[in-house]
């Protein structure tokens, strides 16, 4: 896990450090506040509720495992007193993370009530499509069996044209690549990474168990 993080960060630094270079040291800002907020929450989200943000990458077993309690939490409290901001993360040991984010980003232009389902679909079968077992494999056959095994089943045989058109299309390579420049500005080193009303939250890197989440999120839901 060290390596991991120690991996990312080198990859923040030279991201951040090839941008100081350009437009004054300016990263790409997004067209809209970067994530997905989960469930129906309050509008606005900032300012609304304790936000929590999850950066989390799909082939990612960490993140696998600390999106349930995490749900299980928020549910808890209810989407008026705690909000969930997701960033689909492509952390780079993770061979086929840009594939999948970059799905994610295409499905919310589609249609946006099925980024989660699909974001779990990508928990589900993500062993399928660790580095390991797709080593041999081209990067346009890994592309197609995701469309067809991950991707069609959630969003069906209809959509699938606007969907392949709009994975090929370089605006949602641009969006997934904001994301990660997102992440690396704030000093995210792996996933599952937290933050909560903007703080980082000590146990990042590794899943947090839904206790942990209420004796975090009971003290500042109790002040609002």
């Amino acid at each position: 896990m060290e390596a991991r993080r120690l991996l990312v960060a080198a990859a923040a630094v030279i991201i951040i450090a090839g941008c100081c270079g350009r437009c004054g040291g300016q990263l790409p800002i997004p067209a809209r506040t970067d994530g997905y907020v989960w469930g129906t929450a309050p509008a606005p989200v900032w300012g609304g509720a304790v936000v929590v943000e999850a950066f989390l990458d799909p082939f990612c077993p960490d993140s696998r495992d600390a999106w349930p309690p995490l749900q299980k939490a928020a549910q808890h409290y209810g989407a008026g007193r705690v909000a969930v901001v997701v960033h689909v993360v492509p952390l780079p040991y993770h061979s086929n993370s840009f594939i999948a984010c970059r799905s994610i980003h295409t499905v919310q232009k589609l249609n946006s009530s099925v980024v989660y389902p699909l974001l779990e679909n990508f928990f589900k079968y993500q062993e399928d499509y660790y580095s390991q077992p797709t080593y041999t494999k081209s990067r346009a056959t890994i592309v197609d069996e995701i469309t067809n095994n991950i991707v069609a089943p959630v969003i069906g045989e209809a959509n699938m044209a606007a969907y392949k058109a709009g994975f090929n299309d370089s605006q949602s390579d641009h969006d997934t690549r904001v994301t990660f420049k997102y992440g690396c500005a704030r000093g995210v080193t792996g996933s599952p990474y937290f933050f909560v009303n903007g703080m980082p939250l000590c146990d990042s890197g590794s899943p947090v168990d839904y206790n942990k989440w209420i004796s975090t999120l009971d003290p500042l839901v109790g002040k609002m």
